[in-house]
């Protein structure tokens, strides 16, 4: 009996549960990403309110400064600081230096005499 490759296809793809196509790989079964609604971003309120007023003297406008507005929401508004950069994890690693330094001194404790 000879079996066709599509016949054999078909079987492979209904036998994984759903009748997509057989792929290489990389379909996880995943929807697509969603965007975000475009109106939810408001210039009021941010610094791009007072370029716009500028530019609005001059008689121009910036049709893509609601582009722009995600970037002073949110955790986004908060400007990055030299200080939150290098304390980043400090907590943390200082408990866990502490809880080692600790079980070390715990486990194997320092010799005494000698050199």
């Amino acid at each position: 009996m000879q079996t066709s490759f599509k016949v054999v296809y078909q079987r492979v793809s209904s036998s994984r549960g759903h009748n997509k196509p057989l792929s290489m790989g990389g379909d996880h079964g995943h929807s697509k990403l969603s965007m975000p609604d475009w109106r939810q971003w408001k210039v009021e309120g941010t610094p791009l309110e007072f370029t716009e007023q500028r530019l609005k003297a001059r008689g121009l406008k910036d049709p893509w400064a609601r582009n722009e507005a995600w970037r002073y929401s949110g955790g986004f508004a908060r400007a990055v600081t030299l200080s939150d950069v290098l304390l980043k994890g400090f907590k943390w690693g200082f408990a866990a230096f502490t809880v080692a330094l600790a079980v070390e001194y715990a486990l194997f404790p320092p010799k005494k005499g000698g050199h």
